[in-house]
């Protein structure tokens, strides 16, 4: 049972504290009193270093749409590690994968490989202002992005530092953020096309881009508006502004990505994730002229990108044969999976007359413990205010064999059936009759 101080987790939790700041390295994994620490992965099932099974609904933050291991993926990696890890020269494997999302991705005419979604974004936004010589980004109030100095900001705002609702102010995620991070960054009410086309026409001659999230996690997996959308679309055509898709989580939604089932395309697309194959990856992709800022051909690049392990034939063949895997027809399923487990979680929630949201869209899913309908940051932060924590059900499913997201977040893989997705609702049916003072608790 968690938590356990006996634990093996425990002990190695209390060493780690010795060597990292925190004892982690990945903010996403602290847990209190202490994280757990894996031994191994198959399939669904992810075993602890105590040796207990749950079935993983995280999935390393969405990453492995194959769950843990999968054979085919094990194989390919197996073969490419007897030829080499990495090289000084390009491999042929880059080309496969480059190919393979240039096919599948609509917007996407040329890729540049990176090892994380942060740096897909980064170089996203860099490749924008090179294109455009521009230097001001606009982003969504409470949108993440990763950890660019850029992306970040007004992450996580608070209502004292704010402003208005139609015109947010530009706020530091972090002490020390310099003010020319702050001035050159344009921030947007995510969800209210006219005060956004309003900012960006007082700043149309300064921005080189705009970069949204089609349903972002940190927003609980409120989906774009398609009035929102096309208004972003409309206004960066009229002005040159590069309009940049952050797909990094969102692109296991389509076969095509998520762009395709929006049906409003991007001019660059930032990538990661489930492209890896449970290696490190990030990309940018889009249209072959604003790519060309990129190319060395003609001499010296109008902006350098480079990186030891960039497109590291590791990382491209996992990716490839995962892509691969991820047919239509399991795309199609899991995404079902995903509808059938979004409507027995909302109905739990009203069998049992808990105040909750079931978000997401097709094989992603977060469960919220606030009443009412959200459409931006400000509403998911003020829904949020004197509720019920997350973290007291988080627990009980830890203890009943389930492994979620700490903040209420999931992600189906395609080793998962309706089992799974029973025994998720059942879980989570017992435990919020279990504990449903303390999820209900102000």
């Amino acid at each position: 049972m968690y938590p356990d101080k006996k634990s093996k987790s425990a002990r190695l939790y209390t060493e780690a504290c010795n060597y990292l700041p925190g004892g982690n390295t990945r903010r996403q994994v602290y847990m209190s009193p202490y994280q757990l620490y894996a031994e191994r992965g198959e399939g669904f099932n992810i075993t602890d270093v105590d040796g207990v099974v749950r079935v993983d609904f995280s999935n390393n933050a969405t990453s492995l749409v194959h769950g843990h291991a999968h054979p085919e993926v094990v194989a390919a990696v197996k073969a490419q590690l007897e030829l080499g890890t990495a090289f000084t020269i390009a491999t042929e494997s880059e080309i496969r994968l480059a190919k393979l999302l240039c096919e599948r991705i609509p917007s996407v005419e040329r890729v540049r490989f990176t090892n994380s979604g942060t740096e897909g974004v980064m170089m996203a936004i860099k490749a924008a202002r090179a294109f455009t010589k521009r230097p001001k980004i606009a982003k969504c109030e409470g949108a993440y992005h990763g950890s660019y100095d850029f992306a970040e900001v007004s992450l996580a705002p608070t209502p004292e530092f704010w402003g208005a609702d139609d015109a947010p102010k530009t706020v530091a995620y972090g002490p020390g953020t310099p003010d020319g991070v702050l001035n050159n960054v344009l921030v947007l009410p995510y969800n209210n096309p006219e005060a956004a086309e309003r900012l960006i026409e007082a700043h149309k001659h300064e921005l080189a881009c705009i970069v949204v999230d089609l349903m972002p996690g940190h927003l609980n997996f409120v989906e774009i508006s398609p009035a929102f959308l096309s208004t972003l679309r409309r206004v960066t055509q009229a002005h040159g502004i590069v309009l940049i898709y952050d797909e990094v989580i969102s692109l296991r939604l389509g076969y095509h990505g998520n762009q395709r089932e929006v049906g409003v395309l991007p001019d660059l697309t930032a990538m990661g994730k489930i492209i890896g194959g449970g290696f490190p990856v990030g990309a940018v992709g889009g249209r072959a002229d604003i790519m060309g800022v990129f190319d060395p051909r003609g001499g010296k690049p109008v902006i350098s990108h480079a990186g030891t392990f960039n497109a590291n034939p590791i990382t491209m063949t996992a990716g490839r044969k995962t892509m691969e895997l991820f047919t239509e027809q399991e795309v199609r399923r899991i995404n079902r999976l995903g509808d059938e487990l979004r409507t027995g979680l909302r109905a739990v929630l009203k069998e049992e007359s808990i105040p909750g949201r079931i978000s997401g869209k097709g094989s992603l899913f977060k469960l919220a413990f606030y009443p009412q309908e959200v459409s931006d940051y400000r509403g998911v932060y003020r829904a949020s205010a004197g509720t019920g924590s997350f973290m007291p059900l988080f627990q009980y499913l830890l203890n009943h064999g389930i492994m979620m997201g700490n903040e209420g977040r999931g992600a189906i893989s395609t080793p998962m059936t309706q089992n799974e997705i029973g025994r998720l609702t059942e879980a989570v049916r017992n435990g919020v009759r279990e504990l449903k003072k303390e999820l209900m608790a102000a």
